[in-house]
């Protein structure tokens, strides 16, 4: 896949040169002056594979359903849970789908939540954004009481300018309206701010508030289903969101 060779800036407020090195196609229209990012959490600053499918099986044993192997949970990594419950419990009882969650969140909040890990390479990466000056936000649909013991237990908070989130009752949970809800807030013009994630809801939600994208291909989406979706850009390590956003932000 093609790099970015480099950037140059030349006279009074900034004459910006670029030289692609095949990056042209996987880096259309986005803003240079992008100062807003907004992160996702699951698979794009931590993998929680194993608290999120391990609490999944523990609501699925407890239901009497059958409990999936971890690698066919994959998949529920990233979207609403509540849509996810639905799919695996083939049904939309909100009673049903209340108690699976109720159930995963038992074991979650105590154990799950720290069956979790840091993907390499992420603190140097925050450390370079911010060192651009650019506001970072988390923007997760996991639920905000959650994502906050998160990045606090790695490490994380002192890379954000705030966290934002779901909340337990499923508020803010459908990316697109957690992304209008954040330009809201603080007052974001959406042609100044960038959304990275892992998974075509982060794509999706972006669009439909205006935002740009950066979509990774070492969480839980595939390059296809980003592409798909309309990324405006591919990383395929976080050292690559970084060196882009550098360049984006000179």
């Amino acid at each position: 896949m093609g790099r970015m060779s480099g950037l140059s800036i030349h006279g009074g407020m900034g004459r910006i040169i670029s030289k692609f090195a095949g990056m042209e196609r996987l880096l259309p229209e986005i803003l240079f002056m992008t100062s807003n990012i907004l992160f996702d959490l699951d698979g794009t600053l931590t993998d929680p594979k194993q608290g999120i499918t391990r609490c999944i099986q523990y609501a699925l044993s407890a239901l009497g359903y059958p409990v999936l192997p971890e690698d066919e949970l994959l998949w529920c990594i990233g979207p609403p849970l509540r849509g996810s419950f639905s799919r695996l419990l083939h049904s939309t009882d909100n009673g049903l789908l209340d108690k699976a969650l109720w159930l995963y969140r038992e074991r979650f909040a105590e154990v799950g939540l720290f069956e979790n890990a840091l993907i390499p390479g992420i603190p140097q990466a925050l450390d370079s954004i911010k060192s651009l000056d650019a506001k970072i936000f988390l923007a997760t649909s996991k639920p905000l009481v959650y994502a906050v013991r998160i990045i606090g237990n790695f490490g994380l908070d002192r890379y954000f300018d705030k966290l934002y989130g779901s909340e337990l009752d499923g508020t803010y949970s459908d990316k697109a309206e957690l992304i209008a809800h954040i330009l809201a807030q603080e007052a974001i013009d959406p042609a100044t701010a960038v959304m990275v994630g892992d998974r075509e809801h982060d794509v999706i939600g972006a669009a439909r508030c205006g935002v740009k994208s950066i979509g990774v291909t070492y969480g839980y989406g595939e390059e296809t289903e980003l592409r798909a979706h309309g990324a405006s850009a591919i990383a395929h390590t976080p050292g690559g969101i970084a060196s882009l956003l550098a360049e984006l932000l000179a």
